[in-house]
């Protein structure tokens, strides 16, 4: 890694994706390393981030970031000149930011209980189909909403929320593919994004893992 790098801890289609993604856009030198699952090296992950849970990004002064959306929003301010990001304090921003929480606390968190639901219930498996099932709707519900914004992306121009919607709305269609008709954006989205050098770098190395 070069000097005054960052460094990104990751897993294959986690959510790290999402912020090498910007990384790339930007073209700031990082290291990605791949976080294993084994008590020992989720032991030592936990020095990096205590939930241990990824992404997380150390910056180039040794600071330890968590949480994508957070970690997406610094990025932007780290490096104006990358323009992932309207200017701070413009009506702009605000809807930046708007999306990017959206996406965070609405989108992300159904994602998870689409793809962990015994851990959203005190009777594990038992109820399992039901949480997924419930986690569907409520992600389609999330994703028919910002679909109404796309034109084509999520702001008037490329922004971080891009990748993270692409991010995103890749897992649930993995699950829900029949969505994808009903919401054609979201394709036409994930196609644009897929044009770009970073999107194809970052997407190859987490299919190369």
């Amino acid at each position: 890694m070069s000097s005054g790098g960052y460094k990104l801890y990751g897993r294959a289609n986690a959510g790290s994706l999402a912020v090498q993604i910007v990384l790339e856009e930007i073209g700031a030198p990082y290291e990605l390393l791949w976080v294993g699952r084994t008590p020992a090296e989720l032991e030592a992950f936990r020095r990096i981030n205590p939930a241990a849970k990824v992404p997380a990004l150390v910056l180039p002064d040794g600071t330890a970031v968590f949480e994508s959306a957070a970690i997406l929003i610094h990025l932007t301010n780290a490096h104006p000149t990358a323009d992932l990001a309207p200017v701070a304090g413009s009506t702009a921003h605000a809807r930046f930011l708007q999306w990017m929480l959206f996406l965070s606390s609405n989108v992300y968190e159904t994602a998870l209980r689409i793809s962990y639901p015994e851990r959203y219930s005190t009777v594990g498996t038992a109820a399992a189909a039901q949480i997924k099932a419930q986690a569907l709707q409520d992600c389609a519900r999330h994703l028919e909403l910002i679909h109404g914004a796309l034109a084509p992306y999520v702001l008037e121009r490329l922004s971080a929320a891009d990748p993270y919607l692409h991010m995103l709305a890749g897992w649930y269609l993995q699950d829900a593919p029949a969505l994808g008709s009903r919401l054609p954006k979201l394709a036409q989205h994930a196609a644009l994004l897929r044009e770009r050098p970073a999107t194809r770098k970052a997407e190859r190395d987490h299919a190369e893992t």
